[in-house]
């Protein structure tokens, strides 16, 4: 992939994942348009980054923002050819608490319609985009991100629920989009320390660090960057799930 030459979009690129992924993207040399409700740390981050990097304020489960989104990275004058999603949001919940009370549905359907549904929408529309590009010497024209998360195979109801239906749709999606040249994988975390673990009392972090084989450490989203960057850059890695968890299984409670 010849960066100097791309256009990408980063999903949640404000901050955690996302943030690292941007200036990852940014330092190759890819003009990144970043997609993110905080418009402060968006900003702040545009400004720092400086050169092609620009920010425009998405939701990412609505098509017409995020269509604006895409037609702001494809005005840079370079081909729309990377998309990394790492929009997402968490609740930890039981189907039934202690008490009885079921979980609640809206933030079911909440995190459902941001972790899932959100990642297809600027799925299909990137895909729109990449499949008028110029294809390269092996017929690629494009390269799309997702991101997971360990807890797709071992996680929390709602959370779990979102991203096991981003790693299931990986190689469908993949399939589909490779009569136009683009590959489509999955990153699936471990625990990373990210904002939102941040607020978590110092010895609660160690102890999640103390139960990760090895490294036995927190992942960081550095780390997550790195092995985006490599998946869109490896040529012949398509519809694949990659856990980065440092072999770590999550207990069922």
């Amino acid at each position: 992939m010849q960066w100097a030459d791309v256009a990408a979009v980063v999903t949640g690129g404000a901050s955690g994942l996302g943030e690292a992924t941007t200036r990852a993207l940014s330092a190759k040399g890819a003009a990144v348009t970043i997609l993110d409700l905080q418009v402060d740390k968006a900003a702040a981050l545009v400004a720092e980054l400086g050169g092609g990097t620009s920010y425009v304020a998405t939701d990412v489960t609505d098509g017409e923002q995020v269509q604006a989104a895409l037609a702001e990275a494809v005005g840079k004058g370079r081909e729309l050819r990377v998309a990394v999603n790492c929009a997402g949001v968490g609740w930890a919940s039981r189907v039934l608490t202690r008490d009885g009370t079921p979980h609640d549905l809206e933030l079911f359907s909440k995190v459902i319609g941001i972790n899932l549904i959100g990642t297809f929408n600027v799925l299909r529309l990137a895909a729109v985009a990449m499949a008028g590009n110029q294809p390269d010497e092996q017929g690629e024209r494009g390269a799309i991100v997702n991101t997971a998360s360990i807890a797709a195979f071992d996680g929390q109801i709602a959370y779990a629920a979102s991203k096991a239906g981003v790693a299931g749709m990986t190689l469908p999606a993949a399939r589909d989009l490779s009569s136009i040249g683009v590959r489509v994988n999955t990153v699936a975390p471990g625990i990373i320390d990210t904002p939102m673990l941040a607020g978590l009392p110092e010895d609660t972090r160690a102890k999640l660090a103390a139960g990760v084989p090895f490294p036995k450490r927190l992942g960081t989203p550095a780390d997550y960057a790195s092995l985006a960057v490599f998946l869109l850059e490896h040529p012949y890695l398509n519809g694949e799930t990659v856990r980065m968890d440092a072999a770590l299984r999550m207990p069922p409670k």
